[in-house]
């Protein structure tokens, strides 16, 4: 759960994040250009994500040794599709056998055209991951139009709970499909959100409603598509974040940008008229992540060392197989034994680490060496607050017991490219951001400039590949369209890659 959601939009890149008690707990970032390529992204962490949208693609390739066939989607890599992900059009053909698995060259053949839904962007070489079984998402519902039954998410624990919701969506289903004319939607199945624990029958008949009736236009669109094409896209990051994270324990959604803001509002009207006044229009001078601490949070999350409140520190190093974690207690010493000291700082780490793999989007395999502890009950008491460190956390995470060398092995699922791979250039260590993360930075503080020195013309300074990159990007013309007020270019040259000054034009 999320206390503040704040959400800055800038030119070709918007930025939110989740904030609970004062700290930066999810950062998701959006940007229309990248580095690799001048122009829109395709996809992926650089670019707006894929994930939710549904595409008609052609099937290229049927793999049955490795039981996936390759989908092309328009992508510059084909999308990948599993026999589990793909299953579901077998059984919509009838022809999968009760209990067994069907093999992929049953479910699709090559040079067919397929319905399918990314599930994962495309992360570094490997393209897009895709199923067949697709899904309608809702604030409150998820519509699954192959696969009968509810599903609830597995934050709705109270056994009464379930039981009433089940059987709420289980008759508002029933009703809201029988209403409908010209679906099969006999086989449909439904997913319960979190959300719908607030809600009552007549919000969750509504929003049963809307997707049925997104369902039905999506399959209209894909009857007269070849393909590869788009059928549906997914909400863009503002309204997306509004209806995944808006709910009764969000005290203010803050937008810095005056048309997001009121795009918001129409969206909270339409979706959750409840949560329309938490929305906020931030007109400070001071720029929204900086002026809530945002900003300085990015930059420990890009850093392999992130500083403890005792003195000690850990240090976050990622690599293709894994991700190591070191715990070290630097110059803090207590008065009392080795034991207490190393249990201290241990409980610091916990906090500490599960807050950075979380807000660094870390996935697989995270090795942590503790400090050296001897009692069982202290070792206890550490995975116990670094478990408690993902409550709330939506991506699925398991952590083993310390061992006796005070290690502990823990996962969580891939479901985006880490922080740094997004923001970082992996091939030059000081200054290592990337020209576009440079270059974004550069806009802001052209924006920033502008906001302290209003209708005054800007010069804006920084390393030549800086300005190489804004003057190919295409989003100069926006910034000074934004501003309403001409800025210009300056290579400085011999200049650092982070370099950015904006100088006033008299």
């Amino acid at each position: 759960m999320s206390d503040e959601i704040l959400i800055n939009v800038g030119i070709g890149e918007t930025r939110v994040a989740l904030v609970d008690d004062g700290m930066l707990r999810d950062l998701v970032i959006e940007r229309s250009v990248d580095d690799s390529a001048h122009g829109p992204c395709s996809g992926g962490t650089t670019g707006a994500s894929l994930v939710g949208n549904l595409m008609i693609g052609r099937v290229e390739r049927v793999l049955p040794g490795m039981q996936a066939a390759f989908v092309d989607i328009g992508l510059p890599r084909s999308g990948f599709l599993g026999v589990r992900e793909a299953q579901c059009l077998c059984e919509l053909m009838g022809l999968r056998d009760a209990g067994k698995m069907p093999r992929i060259n049953d479910c699709v053949r090559e040079g067919e055209k397929v319905l399918v839904q990314v599930l994962k962007d495309p992360i570094g070489d490997k393209g897009p991951r895709l199923s067949a079984n697709v899904t309608i998402p809702g604030r409150l519902l998820v519509l699954v139009p192959h696969q009968p039954g509810v599903a609830l998410s597995r934050r709705i624990e109270d056994e009464d709970d379930r039981a009433r919701l089940t059987e709420l969506v289980e008759r508002v289903g029933a009703d809201v499909a029988a209403s409908e004319t010209g679906d099969d939607l006999a086989k449909a199945g439904w997913i319960v959100r979190t959300a719908a624990l607030q809600a009552d029958e007549a919000a969750v008949e509504r929003d049963a409603r809307h997707v049925l009736e997104t369902w039905r236009e999506v399959k209209e669109r894909a009857k007269g598509m070849n393909g590869p094409a788009t059928v549906f896209k997914e909400l863009g990051p503002v309204q997306r974040v509004l209806r995944d994270h808006l709910n009764e324990d969000t005290k203010a959604v803050l937008i810095d940008d005056a048309d997001a803001f009121v795009k918001a509002r129409a969206y909270c009207d339409a979706v959750m008229p409840g949560y329309a006044d938490r929305l906020k229009h931030h007109t400070s001078r001071k720029p929204l992540f900086a002026e809530h601490g945002v900003d300085a949070e990015i930059e420990t999350a890009l850093s392999s060392r992130v500083d403890l409140p005792s003195g000690g520190w850990i240090t976050v190093e990622r690599t293709e197989a894994l991700t190591a974690v070191d715990v070290n207690s630097g110059s803090f010493t207590a008065s009392t034994n080795l034991e207490q000291t190393s249990h201290r700082i241990n409980m610091e780490a916990a906090d500490a680490i599960a807050s950075q793999v979380r807000l660094r989007g870390v996935g697989g395999l995270v090795i942590i060496d503790f400090i050296h502890l001897a009692e069982d009950a202290h070792k206890e008491e550490v995975v116990a607050r670094l478990e408690a460190g993902f409550e709330g956390d939506r991506t699925p995470t398991q952590i083993l017991p310390m061992t006796e060398f005070s290690t502990v092995e823990m996962t969580r699922k891939r479901v985006r490219e880490p922080l740094d791979r997004l923001l970082l250039d992996p091939v030059r260590r000081d200054p290592n951001k990337t020209r576009a993360t440079v270059a974004y930075e550069a806009l802001r503080a052209a924006e920033a400039a502008a906001t302290e020195n209003p209708g005054q013309p800007l010069s804006l300074h920084t390393a030549p590949d800086i300005v190489t990159w804004l003057e190919d990007s295409g989003l100069m013309p926006q910034l000074r369209a934004r501003l309403g007020v001409d800025v210009t270019l300056t290579a400085v040259e011999g200049a650092r890659r982070h370099h950015i000054d904006v100088a006033v034009m008299a």
